[in-house]
């Protein structure tokens, strides 16, 4: 059973890119099926895995969400890319700012990412969605084909304003659009264990945070390691095995794992009991 993720936040540069990157290729290192969406019209993420000119692909992300919105066929892999390190990637460029633009007027606008998603998700056990920092309607898309959302946040300014924007978003999601939706949690990210202010800001969002929302164990600390491994189109595996970053990504990776497998039990069990 296949479990959809979005990672959000209308705040950029909280480490989204490179968490989806690295939770994706974590998960696929465990012998998970992994499909990456790059939901960004800025490409980070297709930029990410070694995809240089995402402006320049014959096949995005926005070439199959036009022909869903114009109820033309396409065939289920279409533009579906095969990343080396063993996930694939339907890539997102420029062209998703015009979709951004068409949706407004289109039939079911929220849901046209969801159509999409329910044609590929059977072959994959997890479909991670990059989200813009913004929270249009790309984003609100990516929400209402998600199963759950993970909020990176940088533990370099107070984020409980942006944070609560987007709780709100989440919340009105849920009752309008996808009842099912669930916060899978918070990730602390660009954490710097030198100073007392990243240690501050985790301290004030498990207090604010904590008795509403899971904030995952696992802190993501500052490396100029993961930023050079985007660059050369790699995961931190790759890149920097041994390093503290790949090491919290792989703890991270399992506990993601291990709410999946909670939930599919409980689901599971609810179907036994009906």
């Amino acid at each position: 059973m296949s479990k959809v993720i979005a990672l959000a936040n209308q705040k950029g540069g909280t480490g989204k890119t490179t968490t989806a990157v690295n939770l994706g290729t974590g998960l696929g290192a465990q012998g998970k099926k992994v499909l990456l969406v790059d939901a960004d019209a800025q490409g980070n993420l297709t930029d990410s895995l070694g995809y240089r000119e995402p402006d320049n692909l014959p096949v995005s992300l926005a070439t199959i969400l036009t022909k869903t919105m114009m109820e033309e066929p396409y065939e289920p892999d279409e533009g579906i890319l095969h990343h080396p390190e063993g996930v694939d990637l339907m890539p997102g460029n420029i062209e998703l700012s015009a979709i951004e633009v068409s949706l407004v007027n289109t039939m079911s606008r929220e849901t046209v990412l969801l159509t999409y998603i329910n044609t590929v998700k059977d072959k994959y056990d997890y479909v991670l969605i990059d989200c813009m920092p913004s929270l249009g309607m790309m984003t609100i898309n990516a929400l209402a084909a998600a199963d759950s959302v993970i909020i990176p946040v940088q533990a370099h300014y107070l984020p409980a304003k942006g944070m609560t924007q987007l709780l709100q978003t989440i919340a009105r999601v849920r009752r309008q659009i996808n009842p099912k939706l669930n916060i899978d949690g918070v990730l602390v990210t660009m954490v710097d264990n030198r100073t007392n202010f990243a240690k501050d800001i985790s301290f004030i969002l498990r207090r604010d945070y904590g008795d509403k929302l899971r904030i995952f164990q696992t802190e993501i600390p500052l490396s100029i390691r993961a930023a050079e491994a985007s660059a050369k189109g790699k995961s931190i595996y790759l890149h920097d095995p041994h390093g503290l970053a790949a090491k919290a990504y792989e703890v991270f990776t399992k506990e993601v794992q291990n709410i999946g497998e909670k939930q599919r039990k409980r689901q599971h069990q609810a179907g036994l009991s009906r």
